[in-house]
């Protein structure tokens, strides 16, 4: 592939892949650790996950403005040796039974990484052709459908050979080679810091905040990059809500008494289809267009996710999961590559700083909503037919405005 000639996109790639692998495996035993040795309290694994996700909304105001305005490399390489040290901290925590800490730790540990994205996507872009985001973006969907093919396997084995002090150490390391590969990438000035220095005290909580909403100026003056992110909030809200239903279905419908073995084969269907679909998305998207690849996949995925509620066969449910997945990977390629070609690289940081916060507010209140309705005053097969009709309405939504904000785009750039 071209992007592997780009010394510095292979190392930042090799980068991310290993503070994924590390992060995934340690994530995974971790959950299985709490499970073990507090078995008869769940909710523990619970607030490890709620550990990962709150610190967005403590951060998210700020992480994109200081990789536009700070040194990304900096800010991408420092991200990693910070998490090394508290993944230390987090090895003594574990090895001395002190919860309370270990949670406090993931909790920073997790906000830290949230500087890492914003950072390395406004580096990436730096370095890369218009024509090359897709094909990044076909490349990370494929690293995310290996994880989730064998995401869950790796967690398991290290922790049942290792125990969970070898997951986090195995974690800590990759964390340490992340860094040092971020470390020997050689940007130029112009990538690194695309709005110039700043000097000392000039970045204050008044520039910070006039920066973060500058991003939200920044989208409204770009109708169409406006539109793409609009449909984002839906997006979390599809997230948030599917996270849970496959594992409801098979608990209080199709299969009560193997429903973790089902649950674990959905994910790996999943991850089957991001490869395969991440494989098709560029392809796809050269023979036709992005807007009928990404209108096209929501309403085929929109009325087959209203068939997921309709069936009580395991096999039939198994396959249009198999589909819908096969479906979406090409849709998420589409959205991966688009959104760097429409904005500057000075303003990456500060958009992408939008994006996240929009799909986890989203997702929030799904996962409320669906805590408070299910199953006491609908059903599974209900909830199938709203997350159904919300893909619908935002394939619908993309179809009516992306077309004609595509041509004013087309020719103001013509222009």
């Amino acid at each position: 592939m071209e992007l592997f000639t780009n010394a510095n996109f292979t190392k930042m790639f090799l980068a991310s892949f290993a503070s994924q692998l590390g992060t995934v495996v340690g994530n995974m035993a971790f959950a299985f650790y709490l499970l073990d040795r507090f078995g008869s309290q769940p909710y523990y694994a619970t607030v490890a996950e709620l550990m990962y996700a709150l610190p967005t909304m403590f951060v998210f105001w700020f992480v994109g403005v200081l990789a536009d305005r700070l040194d990304r490399k900096r800010i991408a390489a420092n991200s990693d040796w910070i998490r090394a040290g508290l993944t230390l901290l987090l090895l003594i925590a574990v090895h001395e039974n002190w919860l309370v800490l270990s949670f406090a730790i993931l909790f920073l540990r997790s906000a830290v990484a949230k500087f890492f994205a914003p950072a390395e996507m406004g580096l990436l872009q730096g370095i890369m052709t218009e024509e090359q985001y897709v094909q990044a973006a076909g490349l990370n969907q494929t690293v995310m459908g290996l994880f989730m093919v064998f995401g869950m396997g790796l967690g398991a084995a290290t922790y049942h050979y290792l125990g969970i002090e070898g997951a986090v150490i195995i974690d800590g390391i990759s964390f340490l080679v992340s860094g040092i590969l971020v470390s020997r990438c050689a940007f130029t000035q112009e990538v690194r810091l695309p709005n110039g220095k700043i000097k000392p005290g000039e970045l204050g909580m008044r520039r910070i905040f006039a920066d973060f909403f500058a991003g939200w100026t920044y989208m409204k003056g770009n109708k169409l990059l406006l539109a793409i992110i609009s449909g984002f909030f839906v997006f979390g809200a599809v997230n948030g809500m599917f996270a849970v239903l496959p594992l409801f279905t098979m608990k209080y419908k199709l299969s009560p008494a193997h429903y973790q073995a089902y649950s674990a084969l959905i994910t790996l269907f999943l991850g089957i289809d991001f490869l395969c679909g991440s494989a098709a998305g560029a392809t796809l998207i050269k023979t036709f267009s992005k807007v009928k690849v990404l209108v096209a996949g929501l309403l085929l995925a929109g009325g087959l996710t209203l068939l997921l509620g309709a069936t009580s066969n395991i096999w039939v449910f198994l396959s249009l999961v198999l589909v819908i997945g096969a479906i979406l990977a090409p849709v998420n390629v589409v959205l991966g590559g688009w959104i760097p070609e429409l904005v500057e690289a000075s303003k990456m940081g500060r958009v992408s700083a939008w994006i996240e916060p929009l799909m986890m507010l989203a997702q929030s209140l799904a996962l409320g909503f669906v805590a408070l309705v299910f199953p006491l005053w609908v059903s599974v097969d209900v909830l199938y037919v709203l997350l159904g009709i919300c893909v619908l309405l935002v394939g619908l939504y993309y179809a009516l405005v992306l077309p004609a904000l595509t041509r004013d785009e087309k020719r103001k750039t013509a222009a």
